[in-house]
């Protein structure tokens, strides 16, 4: 694994009212917005869990993610991970729907701390609640670069949807 986390003091946790959402801005508007506009409601109506990436004893957010639950088609997954799973038509798996850093962090290490988090809790999700592997839609080349780096794998002709096993997690946190 690349890169090492964000200097001690920082913290990730759930989003709540209190933190303040208004300064963070990663360059790229969707991810802005969503943050301020959506988030919160995700959270409450339980469509999404948003994690936020504060310093200190500072409420404002310098990043976020979100983790959700997802079915996926046994033949969307590439041949030699569709052998490894059960015959089900769907099998459970953690979506990590977005991931941004505030532009003030970026090439921190803070990107690969909020990738470390959330790969943490989906693992310590699993189990009780099944999944086998954590899935990405990455936006473009860059963001599939960066998951490429963490040895994610493509699904079978979906070049932006990638995966990582939850038994690769598990080898990452032993």
């Amino acid at each position: 694994m690349a890169e090492s986390g964000p200097q001690t003091g920082y913290r990730v946790e759930g989003l709540t009212k209190q933190h303040d959402r208004l300064g963070f801005s990663c360059g790229v508007e969707p991810l802005d917005r969503y943050l301020r506009e959506q988030a919160g409601q995700d959270a409450r109506k339980h469509v999404a869990a948003p994690f936020v990436l504060c310093e200190g004893k500072s409420n404002a957010v310098l990043g976020y993610y979100t983790l959700s639950a997802l079915s996926v088609d046994v033949g969307a997954w590439p041949a030699d991970a569709a052998r490894k799973l059960p015959k089900y038509p769907l099998v459970p798996a953690t979506l990590l729907g977005r991931l941004a850093v505030d532009l003030r962090l970026r090439g921190k290490g803070a990107g690969e701390h909020l990738l470390m988090d959330a790969l943490r809790r989906a693992l310590e999700a699993s189990r009780e609640i099944a999944s086998v592997a954590v899935v990405v839609d990455a936006k473009d080349e860059s963001t599939v670069a960066f998951y490429r780096r963490y040895e994610f794998i493509p699904f079978a002709g979906q070049a932006n949807r990638l995966f990582l096993p939850m038994r690769t997690i598990e080898q990452l946190f032993r």
